[in-house]
């Protein structure tokens, strides 16, 4: 039996905040500075950072001198921005919950959240709810179906034949996943004056190290469907990432593993 998604993505990301932060968090964070740019981030904005993970977008806005406060689901999460960003004023809260009043903020945004919540659209329109009028939502998703950095050890596990377990959901924003329906997504939330844009960069890594925080520890659907299996299918699948990173390799025995986001903004 499938698991209701915001259920499976609670338990998906209990104790994983350290593993997140040496790894995948190294690829989210190229876009916290296009990300607070969309959202019009600047010295005195009263900001909020949606799904902060580690704490990076915070850490950005305080540096441009904003007000800043975050949220996230998950208390390691929390407690890892608060590491990271001394005095930080942040919430633990699961989306479509947005636990401050209308119109607290200037500006709002959420990097890479927006795919991990099970109503999307219902989220964004909390988001919404918490911007003063003629404050700035920005949000970044990936494009979709995930390539690249985020595809390669999916495409491994599939080359080693390992098909996806019945009780794992896919995530409901996989049909959202590219501009047109993103753009859309975020207008009929109420947001006005929506523009999406497309961003690819190359994320530069030791292969070992990826395969290690992207797969071994656990984070995100992969981790958690390789961790599932026997020694001699981790190895199979292992055998597999190593032939489809190969063709990514560049200097100093690293791959350079290209990133494809999509970056939403708007008005309310």
């Amino acid at each position: 039996m499938t698991k209701d998604f915001d259920l499976y993505e609670r338990e998906l990301w209990a104790g994983r905040a350290t593993a997140y932060e040496r790894g995948f968090a190294r690829l989210t964070r190229y876009m916290v500075g296009p990300l607070l740019d969309a959202a019009g981030v600047a010295d005195g904005t009263r900001f909020l950072d949606v799904g902060t993970g580690p704490g990076f977008v915070s850490q950005g806005a305080a540096e441009r001198g904003a007000a800043v406060s975050a949220m996230d689901a998950d208390p390691g999460m929390a407690d890892t921005a608060r590491r990271n960003v001394p005095g930080l004023d942040v919430h633990v809260a699961a989306l479509p919950d947005v636990p401050f009043p209308d119109g607290t903020f200037d500006a709002v945004a959420g990097n890479f959240v927006i795919n991990h919540v099970g109503s999307p659209g219902v989220a964004i329109g909390e988001l919404r709810r918490v911007l003063r009028p003629g404050g700035r939502l920005a949000l970044t998703c990936w494009l979709m179906p995930g390539s690249g950095a985020l595809g390669v050890v999916r495409e491994a596990i599939e080359e080693a034949g390992v098909p996806w377990p019945e009780d794992v959901p896919e995530p409901p924003f996989m049909r959202y996943g590219e501009p047109v329906a993103f753009q859309r997504l975020v207008a009929e939330a109420g947001v006005g004056e929506v523009a999406v844009e497309e961003v690819t960069w190359e994320h530069v890594v030791d292969p070992e190290d990826w395969w290690e925080t992207g797969a071994l520890s656990k984070v995100g659907s992969n981790g958690y469907i390789v961790g599932r299996q026997d020694a001699k299918t981790v190895a199979r699948i292992k055998e597999a990432y190593d032939g489809i990173v190969r063709a990514y390799a560049v200097a100093d025995g690293q791959v350079a593993l290209p990133a494809h986001a999509l970056l939403a903004s708007g008005v309310r």
